[in-house]
């Protein structure tokens, strides 16, 4: 009977919810229309390392310009062109060149040599099978469209496809150089003899016996012979393709659906289910607190006020409203709105927190809605990056109002660290890392000219925005105290084991964590592992179920620490919900054991980096929920009580 119930619940949340969490999206650019003979592009973008057949580790974190010395791969007549790139797409390691390969509209080619033959020396031998060993992939574009093998899902039997293909493939004795590739083109006919590319699946192969023959053709041979690369002579390879076309009755505005297959979207469902009793359970706890614990507390401390105690003495209307003085939460009310140390350092976090939240809600929403088309590459960075920027604006608004309701008087200071303290600590963190990747000559290594714009945009217009924000922030009022605060700070007693710092965040960090890990582990194997993240419709509803839980858990938390008559709630408020980065970097160090062999220093240097990096800025968007919650709980339940 529970496992139905339970299946019935299944299936509702299914209902519900699956228009919002299915790969919906805009196509984002214009079709291009080919006729029959047209020159279709394709263009070449970085290796990346992956998981090999049999081998379930990361091996490496570098990518590799397609046209690095060492790979010997054809260039076009003329030398490769740079294809023009978003900001987000430098950012996350694009590199897009034109090719050799010439795909001309239903034209097929049987066999065609890239170029003519290549030598491979020991050197590059060595290098190439090294990369053949960590399972590297090869990334075309082919009219926008990467060019992908195809794969059948083992539980649903969808064939869907997965982008990039193997450099070549670890034998039992030897490594394989694939140096052939089958090239399938599927086309959608619009009008009489106009066509629109709408699939392309390769697949490749080792053919050692390949040659090149006059006019661009070539006698590929077969696939019996493996091509291996000598580590100590010299080994002649030649690059062949043939390209077939096939007709597809797929739309041209719907070509993307194979490319954004979901495998076994029973865990999402799960994860999504769990994260959301989670919520149910914190949200009846802080609403049982503010239903019947808080309004009895307010009820029977307005009552006594009513009531002369003095006259009362030892009566026993006194002792049946159970109290003869104040106690708990009450008990406070005269140091709950005094100010935090470091007030300063408080106010910048939070503001630079409100500037991450509203950016990261905005592009989440943007992405949801269709907006951010995987066709345009890396258009989400860009969009995250010009948001972060300008919503500089309410970062220093929302600073220089907290920090004039603390009681700061250090304004300009404010006014300077709130533009420069975090993204200073995220830039430089990010400038040091890229050293390892300047040094390793990755193609990952984002460009000098690249970081002066991002500095140039930083500068130019997120520091302004903030100045402003930070002006009209400092001429509002303070937020109002519903209570005054004594001049002389009471003493705080010994709290309980639970309560203090450390315990109670480990215990209140993790149940945020829990709302996000399943959605968290897909992103990271988009990250490491560069895969297209289109999964929004569950990220935004995990990301609202992680503020719900931030705001509940902290709420709790704080309520607890105020009837233990502890009054420095604002600091524990920020920590106890940012504790949750730190399961977040717990999570990358199981994933790191896990799922990636590292073997050089740079390469887990760089991992480890950027995951402190990512965990950093979730602890700055946690703390920031999980004080406003507070301080609006606090704020409330002390404006209901009547202070003498």
């Amino acid at each position: 009977m529970k496992l139905r119930t339970s299946s019935i619940s299944t299936a509702w949340c299914m209902l519900i919810f699956a228009p919002w969490t299915s790969a919906f999206y805009l196509p984002g650019v214009a079709p291009t229309t080919y006729a029959k003979g047209d020159r279709v592009p394709l263009n070449v973008n970085r290796l990346t390392p992956d998981v090999g057949p049999g081998n379930p580790s990361l091996h490496s974190v570098f990518s590799f310009d397609y046209y690095h010395p060492a790979f010997r791969f054809c260039e076009p007549e003329g030398g490769a062109k740079h294809v023009s790139e978003s900001l987000g797409s430098i950012l996350f390691g694009d590199r897009i060149l034109t090719s050799a390969y010439e795909l001309r509209m239903l034209q097929d080619e049987t066999c065609k040599a890239v170029c003519g033959e290549q030598k491979f020396d020991a050197e590059a031998a060595q290098f190439v099978n090294s990369r053949i060993l960590e399972a590297y992939n090869l990334n075309w574009l082919v009219d926008g469209l990467p060019a992908a093998q195809l794969v059948v899902d083992p539980s649903t039997h969808t064939e869907f496809f997965i982008p990039g293909f193997l450099l070549g493939v670890e034998g039992e004795r030897e490594d394989y150089l694939n140096n052939h590739v089958d090239i399938r083109i599927d086309y959608h006919e619009v009008s009489g003899n106009r066509f629109r590319v709408v699939g392309v699946e390769v697949e490749p192969s080792s053919r050692k016996n390949a040659k090149a023959l006059s006019d661009g053709k070539a006698d590929c041979a077969d696939d019996a012979t493996k091509l291996v690369l000598s580590e100590t002579d010299d080994t002649p390879v030649t690059w062949t393709y043939s390209v077939t076309w096939r007709p597809s009755a797929q739309a041209w505005a719907t070509r993307w659906d194979k490319y954004l297959h979901v495998i076994d979207p029973r865990i999402h469902w799960l994860s999504l289910i769990n994260s959301t009793v989670i919520v149910i359970v914190l949200t009846g706890l802080v609403a049982a607190i503010l239903l019947r614990v808080l309004r009895k507390d307010i009820a029977r401390y307005n009552r006594l006020d009513r009531i002369n105690l003095d006259d009362l003495s030892g009566t026993s209307a006194a002792l049946d409203d159970g109290v003869q003085e104040d106690s708990g939460w009450k008990l406070v009310h005269g140091d709950v709105f005094r100010s935090p140390s470091r007030p300063l350092a408080l106010s910048v976090f939070l503001g630079n927190g409100a500037q991450l939240f509203v950016m990261t809600g905005l592009t989440i929403a943007f992405a949801l809605l269709g907006f951010l088309s995987p066709s345009n590459r890396g258009f989400l960075g860009t969009t995250a990056v010009l948001l972060y920027t300008l919503l500089g604006f309410v970062g220093g608004y929302v600073s220089a109002r907290v920090y004039k309701t603390f009681g700061g008087e250090l304004w300009t200071q404010n006014i300077i660290l709130t533009p420069l303290l975090v993204p200073g600590i995220v830039f430089a963190t990010f400038f040091v890392l890229n050293l390892f990747l300047w040094a390793k000559q990755s193609s990952g290594a984002v460009p000098f000219s690249t970081m002066l714009l991002i500095i140039g945009i930083w500068f130019a217009i997120s520091v302004p925005l903030s100045a402003a924000g930070s002006w009209i922030g400092f001429k509002q009022p303070p937020f109002p105290a519903p209570v005054r605060t004594n001049q002389i700070p009471r003493q705080i007693p010994t709290p309980a084991t639970y309560l203090r710092p450390i315990p109670s965040m480990l215990l209140a960090g993790i149940l945020p964590f829990f709302a996000i890990f399943v959605e968290l582990r897909f992103i990271m194997s988009s990250i490491w592992f560069s895969k297209v993240y289109y999964m929004f419709g569950f990220l935004f509803i995990c990301y609202g179920l992680m503020v719900l839980t931030c705001a509940a858990v902290t709420i709790l938390t704080i309520y607890f620490l105020l009837c233990s008559e502890n009054y420095h709630w604002q600091w524990r408020a920020f920590f106890t919900a940012g504790a949750s980065a730190l399961y977040v970097f717990l999570n990358a160090l199981i994933y790191w054991v896990r799922n990636v062999s590292l073997g050089g220093l740079a390469g887990n240097v760089l991992y480890l980096g950027y995951s402190a990096l990512i965990s950093f800025l979730f602890f700055i968007l946690t703390g920031t929920i999980g004080f406003f919650a507070s301080w609006a709980f606090v704020q409330r339940i002390y404006s209901s009580i009547k202070i003498d």
